[in-house]
């Protein structure tokens, strides 16, 4: 069963690698993922896993009085625990760590009659002129979005999305992202 686990969040990582994302770089803050019902960051691999955004179980949000939308597709988080089992040569109890997964969706974009329970961090920076006169310049340019939670190029469309300023603690590292997604188009 691990090796199974290892198998598709291997997959994921490749395939994420492929569009040309970092999936362990996000210097923003705004749009991390978090378990809906408990607010908590995923930690660890789930942070490659999923993009920025709520996500709970299909019982989670059952429960919660919600419905997943049809056709909608879950992601994968794992989870690591320590279990006590009898050692049978030894006749004593030893730990050994169980790998779990669970599928969620997220809950703002595959799930209804659920509402967010996020509150946002916002950093009010002003912007670097000289930066800003390298996107407006840039010969032959993209076209711009700013959503929260991931920054990627749209090959077919010639589009760069980065999240907004607001959400970098740093305004160098919106730069350094724009950037990124910039020079990544073909």
């Amino acid at each position: 069963m691990s090796k199974k686990i290892y198998e598709m969040i291997t997959n994921q990582i490749i395939e994420k690698l492929e569009q040309g994302v970092i999936p362990w770089r996000k210097p923003w803050v705004n749009g991390i993922p978090v378990n809906w019902k408990t607010q908590k960051p995923y930690r660890g691999i789930n942070t490659m896993l999923l993009d920025g955004g709520e996500y709970a179980t299909f019982k989670q949000i059952k429960e919660a009085g919600g419905k997943v939308k049809k056709g909608e597709k879950s992601h994968i988080v794992v989870f690591w625990k320590m279990i006590k089992v009898e050692d049978e040569k030894k006749e004593e109890e030893k730990n050994i760590p169980l790998l779990r997964y669970y599928r969620v969706f997220d809950v703002g974009s595959q799930v209804e009659g659920l509402e967010t329970k996020r509150t946002y961090e916002i950093f009010d920076h002003d912007p670097i002129e000289e930066a800003e006169k390298i996107k407006k310049e840039y010969f032959n340019g993209p076209s711009y979005s700013f959503q929260s939670g991931r920054a990627y190029y749209v090959p077919f469309e010639d589009r760069v999305n980065v999240p907004p300023k607001k959400d970098f603690p740093n305004v160098h590292e919106y730069y350094s992202t724009l950037f990124h997604e910039m020079i990544v188009r073909p």
